[in-house]
């Protein structure tokens, strides 16, 4: 496929992603009706939709409309490719630019740095300084991070194991057990390094959570909401830990066995109707649902669907999650709540809230990872009593 032919095809995907497809459903119905496009081409047009959803508020003001045109238009002018050797209207590229379709300014900071306009009070007062490289990080693509299982080998052995399969990785400064590829992501899910369990695809503040646990042999951990299993898949690689999953949607905790197998850790699945009885924990790990705010760089989509009342929702949740699992900790325990959120809203306010209900316990420990060039955004909060 040419280049123009690339920004068409995006052109289309995205017209039923703003009609309301999700985005996968879109790019795999494409790729399912367009057999004669590549891996490149795919990979290509994935990247210009992804892109483009980013930036959704500011490439329509640019492109000079908020549809699958208008957003490549505006993504071709912030880019600095001539708009002339794409929108040609030859073979399978789109048609020229009309004059009508032109750029106009930004109506709001909101609208510059691609944030929903209701929510925007919420960014200032929840990131403060870090607001503009906060929502400029959001703008652009997020890295490729790796955890190295240390029950198998260190980062040195990883990176030459991953090194040996092209792909190159370099430690972060975020977490101890992180790397960051910057060469061969595409190779990783198919590398020996990962089929033997060296490495596990992680953002590095997702692993930080875990890292900013004192963990010692002998405990008893809950992942509580394990999904799939990124976390206790962390847990497990602290050697004496006895890790348990519980998610409250079992099935999505199905890929966790063969992931503890391929990294040589053990975790015993619970479902809610078998908590009961293998309580108390020493400590009780909740990555509580959440808009995801803090990865919108890897989930775009997340940003334009997230709705005040969603977002209510979401709070009221997080909170009775909190309250529910508290009796699960056993005294002098640790419960510890996360969310890969940068709102206020869903961290630092339901922390408080959850204080102020419940005197017995106390917090020992918040911290926040803004969105950088070198981790998601994330909060976390140690209570016990």
């Amino acid at each position: 496929m040419t280049p123009a032919a690339r920004v068409q095809a995006s052109i289309e995907i995205l017209d039923d992603v703003l009609a309301g497809a999700p985005v996968e459903k879109a790019l795999t119905g494409w790729a399912r009706r367009s057999r004669f496009a590549g891996s490149k081409d795919r990979a290509a047009i994935r990247d210009h939709v992804f892109d483009a959803l980013r930036r959704k508020r500011s490439y329509a003001a640019f492109g000079g409309s908020d549809t699958g045109r208008g957003l490549m238009i505006g993504a071709t002018r912030a880019s600095g490719w001539d708009l002339a050797d794409l929108f040609t209207g030859d073979r399978h590229a789109p048609m020229p630019v009309e004059e009508t379709e032109t750029a106009r300014d930004f109506a709001s900071e909101a609208e510059r740095y691609d944030i929903p306009e209701w929510l925007w009070p919420r960014f200032v007062d929840s990131l403060k300084d870090a607001l503009v490289p906060c929502v400029m990080s959001l703008q652009n693509r997020a890295p490729v991070q790796l955890r190295v299982n240390l029950r198998i080998t260190d980062l040195g052995g990883a990176i030459d194991a991953l090194k040996s399969e092209g792909v190159i990785a370099h430690p972060v400064q975020v977490c101890q057990t992180a790397l960051e590829v910057t060469e061969g992501a595409r190779r990783i899910a198919q590398s020996q390094a990962y089929a033997r369990g060296l490495v596990e695809l992680q953002d590095a503040a997702s692993q930080a959570v875990v890292a900013a646990l004192d963990l010692r042999p002998g405990m008893r951990v809950l992942d509580y909401c394990a999904g799939g299993g990124g976390k206790a898949l962390a847990l497990a690689a602290h050697e004496g830990v006895e890790v348990f999953a519980h998610d409250v949607n079992a099935g999505r905790m199905k890929d966790i066995p063969t992931r503890a197998e391929r990294a040589g850790a053990k975790i015993t699945i619970l479902n809610s109707d078998n908590l009961s009885g293998v309580d108390p924990f020493d400590v009780v790990l909740v990555d509580a649902p959440c808009s995801g705010s803090g990865s919108w760089r890897r989930a775009p989509a997340g940003k334009w669907a997230l709705s005040e009342d969603r977002l209510r929702d979401l709070t009221t949740i997080q909170a009775r999650i909190l309250s529910d699992i508290a009796p699960l900790v056993h005294p002098g325990g640790l419960l510890a709540y996360a969310t890969c959120s940068v709102l206020n809203d869903e961290n630092g306010a339901i922390i408080d809230d959850f204080l102020g209900h419940f005197s017995q316990w106390r917090e020992t420990f918040r911290k926040t990872w803004h969105v950088t060039h070198e981790s998601d955004g994330f909060f976390t909060s140690h209570l016990t009593r």
